[in-house]
């Protein structure tokens, strides 16, 4: 299946804040998506490779109920030919129960020979790594140890020989690419986030629900750093910026914050987000001052807030049909998120 979507391209030239002061003119803002692309289910998870795929459209899956669909997205930005979006369907993997999390390896490729893996976190605990040249090799790799929801997943960045993942069990564990579990990291309370150094392979940051944010160095297993968010509310997602490793960002109750890990472990910037508590923080991978949050979901819609660290509000909303999960383009300042048969992508002009 090839899904040509019409879209109009939306401008944010002049970024004027889109996020106005009086609350009642907030809908006027709300843009919809600069371009969707149709699903045939609800969608809970939606994750871009933050890699190259040797090619020159970006790798992007979606998690629905129990399928995860793997596909190649490229934008008329990148391509003249292409009508607002291109996505191209490349396999759909079944799986018998929900996906809540899903992690891309920096060893899926499609030039040479053809090659998918990403890793995935479900409700029954356990990780699944998945890997497959898209034809008739499928190899699926089951990871138990968790003994409650898992949050959150990453490979490492470099070779992606490694996988590391946080749970509500208190544990922040790593893996290796045949199942094992390498090294066990004991938390003070559930982990929401991991993030792994883009460059140096022995440092992973871990964000707890409790507001603690650690930086580990994985050689000693001991925490060489450590932010609190000095906030009563509870941390639910955090993440580190890899084109400036010095900034971090989070959503806190209904706030977002921004550290420099080189000034403070306390927050240089804290602001309102969502009125109905902030879900998820996501940093862009093609500008470091540019970051989106999402609101918990609605019985409607919930929101995606794109922000910029010079504009005191945000500089786009997006809304999405009950909506979940949140990803950026490894080089477009687009953000996409999942909803109700859909996905859901937002261009902003920087």
């Amino acid at each position: 299946r090839v899904h040509l979507c019409k879209a109009k391209y939306l401008f944010n030239s002049d970024l004027k804040p889109a996020f106005p002061e009086h609350p009642s003119m907030q809908e006027d803002l709300t843009r919809s998506p600069s371009y969707t692309v149709t699903c045939e289910d609800y969608v809970h998870v939606v994750e871009f490779s933050p890699f190259s795929s040797g090619s020159p459209a970006s790798l992007l899956a979606y998690a629905e109920n129990q399928c995860v669909v793997v596909g190649t997205c490229l934008f008329q930005e990148e391509d003249m030919d292409v009508d607002g979006v291109q996505f191209s369907v490349l396999r759909a993997f079944h799986y018998d129960l929900r996906i809540d999390a899903l992690a891309w390896s920096p060893e899926s490729r499609l030039d040479r020979i053809p090659t998918i893996r990403f890793c995935t976190a479900a409700a029954d605990r356990k990780l699944r790594l998945l890997t497959s040249d898209l034809q008739d090799r499928d190899e699926v790799k089951v990871m138990e140890g968790h003994t409650n929801y898992i949050n959150h997943l990453v490979f490492e960045p470099t070779e992606g020989k490694q996988i590391a993942s946080v749970s509500d069990d208190h544990t922040c564990r790593l893996w290796d690419l045949d199942g094992n579990e390498t090294t066990l990291l004991r938390l003070g309370s559930p982990g929401l986030s991991v993030c792994w150094h883009p460059q140096e392979v022995f440092k992973l940051m871990v964000a707890e629900k409790k507001g603690t944010i650690r930086f580990y160095d994985l050689v000693t297993q001991q925490a060489i750093l450590s932010l609190d968010c000095g906030h009563t509310g509870p941390l639910m997602s955090a993440d580190w910026c890899l084109a400036n490793t010095i900034k971090v960002g989070a959503v806190v109750g209904n706030d977002w914050l921004i550290w420099d890990i080189t000034h403070s472990s306390y927050p240089q910037e804290k602001r309102p987000a969502h009125k109905d508590k902030a879900r998820l923080f996501r940093w862009s991978i093609a500008n470091e001052n540019l970051f989106a949050t999402t609101g918990y979901p609605g019985k409607i819609s919930s929101q995606v807030f794109m922000h910029h660290l010079g504009h005191p509000q945000p500089v786009m909303i997006g809304s999405s049909s009950i909506g979940s999960g949140l990803s950026w383009h490894r080089t477009l300042p687009l953000c996409v998120a999942g909803g109700d048969r859909k996905l859901c992508f937002w261009m902003t002009e920087m």
